[in-house]
């Protein structure tokens, strides 16, 4: 991944539709911030990502104001987001560079749905902490199946 690229993707990741401007792409790139914000703000995201680093009050906190029919929204736009500023930057022609992107939001998702009741080592992480924990082996998952279809084709 060159200079350019990576800087596209970390765009990306701070704000989902920076890559897209930074790739030219000003009415998509506007279309994903415009999504970013309906979301974020429908969610109470800001403000459950602010509790979330309060400890075991603030993750009980962070999950009461969570409003997760609009979180579960956000991995899919912010994954969708990161690879199609990749995949712009890069000129991507290969058909699977879409599956570890695809698998990080599924498992993300997934860790978002158990996050108001899953412990790890007896820690609650809430809403913030165990999706993130989530996108490894979403993205293990994803270049796993990649190859794998490579290997077969």
């Amino acid at each position: 991944m060159n200079k350019s690229v990576l800087e596209k993707l970390m765009w990306s990741i701070a704000l989902p539709g920076f890559g897209q401007f930074l790739n030219g792409k000003y009415f998509k790139g506007t279309i994903l911030l415009i999504l970013e914000f309906l979301i974020n703000v429908q969610a109470n995201f800001n403000q459950v990502i602010f509790l979330s680093f309060h400890g075991r009050i603030g993750i009980r906190n962070a999950i009461e104001h969570a409003d997760y029919q609009w979180l579960m929204f956000y991995p899919c736009l912010y994954f969708f987001s990161m690879w199609d500023a990749v995949k712009d930057a890069c000129g991507e022609k290969d058909p699977t560079s879409f599956l570890p992107y695809v698998f990080a939001a599924f498992f993300v998702t997934i860790g978002l749905i158990f996050s108001s009741s899953l412990t790890i080592f007896g820690a609650l992480l809430g809403p913030v902490w165990l999706p993130m924990l989530f996108v490894f082996p979403g993205i293990i998952i994803g270049f796993i199946v990649r190859k794998t279809l490579y290997k077969i084709s």
